[in-house]
């Protein structure tokens, strides 16, 4: 197990469960647990046994179906109700039975929240936080105390506040985590009111939530002041605007303030398991989260571009392949001759001096018309090969193609497409039927090539993106299409730019299915 001097604790299955449009099953739970055990944490929240049934349940499958090899779970629960013995309260009860090692309990440390939430006296909550505490203790369970609204509560009464604290410690408490609840507090202060609770020799941690945006930052400030336990949820996740995102605060305080808190080789798949943690919640990843975001290592202006062919460091806080993630070169209308280079070489293309002025200078003509090369590397490896190889080769060549969308008697939609091509010597027409125009053109091209080259089974349109960028003429409008595709291996996105819609869809569905078959290893008659 981890090491005990300072804890990385982890609550996304209680705290992160709780954003809005997250909603997470037993197994998606079970496999968040792995995927953050893989990763080296330390203490994983499974939720609340007893108060939730789905959390029942994940606690009854972990005994039999996690086998974790560096995290412990851990149960959350409250303190025992006003009036009744903590052996005696149920829900301690499913806190005890859960068969987790750790048990976290919530407790009121706001003198207002004691007496307007709990509706009972500062001195009976107390005694619960006490009473509770022992109690597990006694059964042998681990006890940390979330220590809710402390920072509000110390504001409103410190001395109480801290009361709290040396309480749950006496009683036997591990660890006393200070929460920042609602989130409003700012590093400054809320380092000076850490320095003060470490100052009753407790042993202290820290939950920030984010709604200033500062809960990395208020929790590193925490760290400096003395806490060594964090806790924080995967890729940020939270109610409101969210919790400390636990990937951020662990990547700095091993890469920047030195603490030895997961193995080297578990941080190298931090990008990794950011993105499988995003497939589980089915929530789309931030690409520019630092650390683990697709772009929080990516380069777009020509000025940066020049340095870092010298030295990537220049205008790179870490080697991104720490935190396994990747250096990435945007190609776009400020992009300068290092940056075409640079992406060029990523692609394995040398480009040479005259390629390199010619493509830049094409590049910046195409995107002046409404292109875009930095969210379409494909088109952009197409336009490479174009300028390096001199004009392309084709896998097929287009007579023409058309759509037809009709109306039925039942009020259903229908989209007809009809592609004529030639390729391999043939001429080809085919027809498709879609739910849409863009549908039926690709069904239409697959089955008009797919004899040809079959392959193309295993390509799949998997995302499509409109942009109207410029309407001068009434309904007239200049469009943007970026389509994304996948062949079960890798995915690609490519761009079209026509003042028709369904011509725009077609340049990038023609390039798409064009970089597919170059993929496939197919190359043009």
């Amino acid at each position: 197990m981890a090491d005990d001097r300072f804890h990385v604790y982890d609550t996304t299955l209680r705290d992160g469960a709780q954003q809005e449009g997250l909603n997470l099953t037993v197994a998606d739970k079970l496999a968040i647990a792995r995927r953050l055990d893989g990763l080296g944490v330390g203490f994983i929240e499974g939720g609340w046994p007893g108060a939730n049934p789905k959390d029942t349940e994940f606690f009854s499958r972990a005994r039999t179906e996690l086998e974790l090899k560096h995290a412990q779970l851990a149960a959350f629960g409250a303190t025992r109700r006003a009036g009744v013995k903590a052996a005696d309260d149920p829900l301690v009860a499913a806190l005890r039975e859960s068969g987790a090692p750790v048990v976290t309990l919530v407790a009121k440390s706001h003198d207002r929240h004691v007496e307007l939430a709990l509706r009972t006296t500062l001195e009976e909550n107390l005694a619960m936080i006490r009473d509770t505490v022992s109690h597990l203790r006694a059964e042998g369970q681990r006890v940390f105390l979330d220590a809710e609204h402390f920072f509000d509560g110390y504001k409103s009464n410190p001395a109480y506040a801290l009361e709290v604290v040396r309480t749950a410690a006496e009683a036997g408490a591990d660890v006393i985590a200070l929460c920042d609840t609602n989130g409003g507090m700012l590093p400054d202060e809320l380092a000076e009111i850490v320095h003060a609770a470490v100052g009753t020799s407790a042993r202290v941690g820290i939950h920030c939530h984010d709604d200033t945006g500062c809960a990395v930052a208020n929790t590193l400030a925490a760290v400096k002041a003395g806490a060594t336990h964090v806790q924080g949820c995967a890729n940020g996740y939270g109610e409101r605007s969210g919790n400390a995102n636990l990937f951020t605060v662990v990547a700095n305080l091993q890469l920047k303030r030195g603490y030895d808190l997961v193995p080297r080789e578990s941080l190298a798949e931090m990008t990794r398991v950011a993105h499988a943690i995003s497939e589980v919640t089915n929530v789309t990843p931030n690409s520019h989260a630092p650390y683990v975001g697709m772009s929080a290592f990516a380069h777009k202006a020509g000025l940066h571009a020049s340095a870092i062919k010298v030295d990537p460091n220049l205008y790179q806080h870490i080697d991104p392949a720490q935190v396994g993630n990747d250096m990435r070169m945007l190609v776009s209308d400020m992009a300068g001759r290092a940056s075409v280079e640079l992406k060029g070489r990523e692609l394995g293309y040398e480009l040479t001096p005259e390629h390199t002025k010619d493509l830049v200078a094409r590049v910046k003509d195409l995107e002046s018309q409404g292109y875009t090369f930095e969210a379409a590397d494909a088109s952009f490896e197409l336009l490479l090969r174009d300028t390096v190889q001199g004009e392309r080769k084709r896998h097929f060549e287009v007579e023409s193609w058309r759509v037809i969308v009709e109306r039925t008697k039942g009020g259903e939609l229908v989209s007809e497409a009809t592609v004529k091509l030639h390729a391999k010597g043939e001429r080809i027409v085919a027809t498709g039927e879609g739910n849409g125009p863009v549908n039926a053109l690709d069904r239409a091209v697959r089955f008009a090539l797919e004899q040809l080259y079959p392959e193309l089974a295993k390509l799949e349109l998997i995302d499509y993106k409109v942009r109207i960028l410029e309407g001068t003429h009434g309904t007239d409008a200049v469009t943007r299409v970026l389509i994304t595709s996948s062949d079960e291996r890798a995915e690609w996105a490519t761009v079209g730019v026509a003042e028709n819609i369904i011509d725009a869809s077609w340049q990038a569905l023609e390039q798409a299915v064009t970089y597919g078959l170059l993929r496939a290893g197919r190359d043009a008659s």
